[in-house]
């Protein structure tokens, strides 16, 4: 073991990391394939399916530490052909890759295809000089460049676009990285590379693994890789996202921990060199409500649900969406023409003004604090009471948004896990009375356990009854 690959272990020992409790999702059947270089979609039922996924501790990570790396890359190699030819998902596919297949095919990326180089070098070096992630670079290759170079592998930052920044490491992988496209300048968001480790955690803001065919592009499922997002450490937006690249080597749980490690280094370090601005911003409310509240200034803004929608859609993403990546984020439906979003961008800017809405990309022209930002900084720093205390109910609860619904999703899924695993029983009923909880079986469940021993037969009563309505 070298040097860096020791400082590497040591570095991940004190990472305390909390499993994750979504239920995965599954295509049980559908119209997806690969014909004659298009994709044609036609999903006809996504349902909750226990079956057919493969059962991991931790769902983000790609191989177990004790799985043959060879044998589960043919097998993967495999299901990722089934996909592209027949439109099925098979094991040993983790949900979180068949979810990015699905997103990668709807956005009608090519599985034979290859990232595009946006910015040429007269662009890229003002652009990232300028870049919030440029401060906290020392800190990264600090923490990740003995790992690179001397593990052969490749340390990339990207911004939240996905247009990789910064490449560094050994010069053999950068040159065989290169006959990919994987280099400063190109553009590897999930809407056109497909499943990869920065567009991907980039997309659900979550840190990921992706090993091997896992990834959505054949030409990259020689590589395994493994990202974090990097968040804005004032406002929770996100920057961008911190990847390491390479060969099987880093297909085991400590490389995820690594770059997890990495982020929260880099997003301290931003926030010690960036103080939190004054002035010249927006608050969004929109949870709990279908109709977001928009308030900058003196003014208060009703939102139609339409352009509450684009609010949030753009709120998560500071440094702009483009059009087709909005249609992805806001319609189930993928026939509706571009024409049709154009249009509600242009009601929406009469109603803002050109100052708060932006276009090229679409983007907001001031920074935006969003009451459901607020709950996930209170959640991420464990002040789980504030959190409960800013949730005002569901995200846009009667949207249907893609980008809305996993929001909506992630926010209530993690406090109520931050809830139960708390176990303070006035933290649950609050939770368990409210009109959204009022059902929830495992916090009825979790109340009882903690309640005083007067109130538990009530309670208990309570936990048969949703019992027996849900068919426990």
């Amino acid at each position: 073991m070298s040097r860096a690959e020791r400082r590497y272990i040591t570095s991940v020992k004190n990472l305390v990391r909390s499993g994750d409790g979504h239920v995965a999702q599954c295509v049980r059947e559908s119209d997806i394939a690969w014909h004659a270089g298009n994709w044609d979609v036609n999903v006809r039922s996504i349902g909750i399916e226990h079956e057919g996924w493969v059962d991991r501790p931790d769902p983000w990570v790609a191989l177990a530490a004790d799985t043959d790396p060879g044998e589960r890359m043919g097998a993967l190699r495999r299901a990722h052909e089934v996909f592209t030819s027949a439109g099925r998902l098979e094991r040993p596919v983790r949900a979180v890759v068949g979810e990015s297949w699905l997103r990668s095919a709807r956005a009608r990326v090519s599985p034979d295809g290859a990232p595009v180089v946006e910015f040429g070098a007269d662009e890229l070096g003002p652009y990232r000089e300028a870049h919030p992630l440029a401060r906290a670079m020392p800190v990264i290759r600090e923490l990740m460049g003995a790992y690179a170079t001397d593990g052969e592998h490749l340390l990339a930052v990207c911004d939240a676009h996905g247009r990789l920044l910064w490449v560094e490491g050994h010069a053999a992988a950068r040159r065989r990285a290169g006959a990919m496209n994987f280099v400063e300048g190109a553009r590897w968001a999930e809407s056109v590379a497909g499943t990869n480790a920065p567009g991907t955690a980039i997309a659900v803001d979550r840190p990921v693994q992706v090993f091997a065919a896992e990834h959505f592009l054949r030409p990259v499922q020689q590589w395994t890789c493994a990202a974090a997002p990097l968040h804005d450490p004032h406002t929770g937006r996100v920057l961008g996202a911190v990847d390491i690249t390479g060969g099987d080597r880093l297909a085991h749980p400590h490389s995820l921990a690594f770059v997890q490690a990495v982020a929260r280094a880099a997003e301290s370090q931003l926030a010690l060199l960036a103080p939190a601005a004054d002035g010249g911003s927006a608050r969004l409310s929109a949870l709990g409500r279908d109709e977001a509240l928009l308030v900058a200034g003196d003014r208060r803004i009703r939102l139609s649900r339409r352009h509450s929608e684009i609010l949030v859609a753009l709120a998560r993403r500071p440094e702009g969406l483009s059009g087709d990546e909005l249609l992805i984020e806001l319609y189930e439906d993928e026939s509706v023409p571009p024409v049709t979003l154009r249009a509600e961008l242009s009601r929406l800017r009469r109603l803002l003004g050109p100052e708060l809405l932006h276009s090229r990309p679409y983007r907001l022209g001031v920074p935006v604090d969003a009451d459901f930002d607020t709950v996930a900084r209170r959640l991420g720093s464990g002040a789980v009471a504030a959190a409960l205390g800013a949730y005002a109910g569901p995200l846009l609860p009667g949207s249907r948004a893609p980008a809305v619904v996993r929001l909506r999703h992630r926010i209530a899924d993690e406090l109520r896990a931050a809830l139960i695993a708390r176990g303070d029983p006035g933290l649950l009923a609050d939770w368990a009375y409210s009109p959204w909880g009022e059902d929830d079986l495992a916090v009825w469940r979790a109340l009882a356990g903690a309640a005083p021993a007067e109130r538990r037969a009530a309670l208990l009563e309570r936990v048969r009854g949703l019992d027996a309505e849900q068919g426990g």
